[in-house]
């Protein structure tokens, strides 16, 4: 009898143990996808890619997706580090090609959108900029991304175009912290992308700006060497350029490629 209890008791514990393994990791479907998936984002997608990610995950039971959004070039250089990841979006091709010249892409990138730049001010526009030129008002506290990440190239890129010499009073590494600095009303202006002021609803208003056409920016996305879940990296990207992602992308103010 007690060789009876003593075995029933071990079958409880083993079935026990099997189900804190499933719980652990969630199984995946008949097609593969499934598990968990990193993705290193731009940090101008953080609002519509943060949507798309729990509507993958709604259309894939078990799927749990992470994600990682800073400028582009940071994100890069994490990647040729040895950062784990699935998935990269850049927000320029610049940054992708550092990853894909390092041999840390699996295929060719693939443009998902654009994006172009606009003159972020506080709400109610009080100080009346209307363009590039009026950025350099004596006194004007402007905020620019720096160089080295896409929203900082675009600038320098238009800047240069129309002829404005422009010196900002901060450098940011990424788009959310130039717009951050408006925000908190820490500068009078930012040139950052048209779709974090939308994002930010009420808080900024966006002026546009004919030379801002000069310098869209073209978002590549890839399949990363070392991914570790692979089948479901391939099905976030089909999502991501399918209609339904790209619906998502064109509300918040993206263009298609």
């Amino acid at each position: 009898m007690k060789a009876v209890r003593l075995l029933a008791a071990v079958t409880a514990l083993a079935l026990l143990g099997g189900c804190a393994d499933d719980a652990a990791a969630p199984p995946a479907g008949g097609n593969g996808i499934g598990g968990e998936l990193t993705v290193f984002a731009a940090a101008s997608l953080t609002e519509s890619f943060t949507r798309i990610g729990r509507d993958f995950e709604a259309a894939h039971q078990g799927v749990q997706v992470t994600f990682s959004f800073a400028g582009s070039s940071a994100l890069a250089t994490q990647i040729n580090q040895g950062a784990p990841a699935d998935v990269f979006a850049s927000a320029a091709p610049a940054p992708m090609a550092t990853v894909t010249e390092a041999g840390n892409a699996d295929g060719e990138p693939a443009t998902f959108v654009r994006n172009q730049l606009v003159i972020a001010v506080p709400q109610g526009n009080p100080d009346r900029v209307t363009g590039l030129s009026d950025l350099t008002r004596p006194g004007a506290k402007v905020a620019l991304c720096a160089e080295q990440v896409p929203c900082g190239a675009a600038a320098r890129t238009v800047l240069d175009a129309a002829g404005v010499a422009l010196t900002p009073v901060t450098l940011e590494q990424d788009v959310k912290a130039a717009l951050s600095k408006v925000r908190l009303g820490e500068v009078d202006a930012a040139l950052v992308y048209r779709t974090d002021v939308r994002a930010a609803d009420a808080e900024v208003d966006g002026v546009e700006f004919p030379e801002s056409a000069g310098a869209i920016n073209d978002y590549p996305i890839v399949l990363l060497k070392d991914a570790t879940n692979k089948p479901t990296a391939r099905a976030f990207l089909e999502y991501v350029r399918s209609d339904t992602g790209q619906a998502v992308l064109t509300e918040a103010g993206f263009q298609a490629p």
